[in-house]
Parts: structure tokens; sequence; C-alpha cells
């Protein structure tokens, strides 16, 4: 190599003993977020925690949720909302099922399913004191029914315990759904008697 020539960036970080590293295009810390969000995060208090009790009937996870604005983007809120349900206790659990509705049939149910169904949330509630919270999301419409009883009857054979670790799990896949739901302008995505069981 003549005298004063030069080597390329690469060669010359290797000869040096040192990795080149690659620019990294910046990032900005203020990226836009969705405006539905921006309005959850300027909305009062009371607005904001209103909003979420419709998605999740527990106080506690409601403040926490609200506590925690403002949000840079939905994926943030959504995993606060995941992170407040996996710290609920035996009584936010409680609270948060006593405003459950009980998963629905299709309207064009037949009368036996409805008995069918009527049964086994009598024998589940029997057995854990509270309604039976199932999240139907990902379930294909014509597949409700038989998702519904298959899912009661394995869970009857949960002892307590267990079994609040499967409600709360229900409950956060719920709260998550519904705040999507909810934030897309299309309700807040709760499955009754008188809604599409899919949740969505």
């Amino acid at each position: 190599m003549t005298r004063g020539s030069t080597l390329p960036a690469h060669r010359l970080s290797h000869l040096s003993g040192r990795v080149a590293i690659p620019t990294l295009p910046e990032q900005t810390r203020n990226t836009p977020s969705a405006p539905w969000l921006e309005g959850f995060n300027t909305a009062s208090a009371e607005e904001a925690h209103a909003t979420l009790l419709a998605c999740l009937s527990s106080r506690r996870w409601a403040h926490r949720v609200t506590a925690h604005r403002p949000y840079p983007t939905p994926d943030a809120l959504l995993a606060a909302s995941d992170e407040a349900a996996y710290d609920l206790s035996a009584g936010d659990l409680a609270e948060a099922l006593a405003g459950e509705p009980l998963p629905a049939l299709p309207a064009d149910a037949y009368g036996a399913a409805h008995m069918a169904l009527d049964a086994a949330h009598a024998a589940y509630e029997a057995r854990f004191g509270h309604a039976f919270v199932l999240y139907l999301g990902d379930t294909p419409r014509e597949e409700t029914l038989d998702h519904i009883l298959e899912a009661i009857r394995s869970r009857l054979t949960n002892d307590p315990d267990k079994e609040r670790e499967v409600v709360a799990e229900e409950l956060r896949r719920l709260a998550r759904e519904r705040l999507m739901t909810h934030f897309r302008g299309a309700g807040n995505g709760a499955t009754r008697h008188d809604a599409p069981a899919d949740g969505t």
C-alpha cells in the first residue's frame, strides 16, 4: 500500500482491534400515538376510570391503569392492562367477576343448547361460588357452544386455587380484548347474552 493511502472503514476497525458498529437510525421519543390514545391520556381521571371499568369491573385495575398515564403507544397501554390484571387479589377478582356477564350463545342457538348451558353454569357456580368467565375472541361462531361446554366441564375438575388462576387469566384476556375493541370504536367487546359470542 502506498504512503498516504486509506483503508475502508471496516478494515481499519479490524486492524485497530475494534468492531465497527453501524449507525442506527435516530429514534424519536415522541412517536405520534393514535387519536383515541391521546384522548384517553388527556381525559380526566374520572372519565378514564369509567372507560376502563366498562372493560373490567375492578376498581383497583382501573385505578392502576389510569394512574400510569400517559401511554406513548397502544401497546404500552395493553402491557399496563396486563400487568395490573396479573396483580389482582382474590378480593379484586371477586369484584371483577361480580360484574361479568355469562359467555353468550349465538342468537340462533336451539333451546336444548340453552338448557345444557344453563345446567353447566349452575354446576360451575355451585362449585366455585361465582359466574363462569371465558374469553371467546378467537373461537369460531359455530364452535361457541361446544367450546363453552367443554371449558366448563374441564374446569369443574379444578380445585379452587387452580380455578382462581384460570379465572385471572381469562379476565386479563377479556380486559385486553375489550380495551382494543373499545378504542376501535366498536363498544366494549363484552360477551353478553344479547351480543355476538365471538367477542368482536
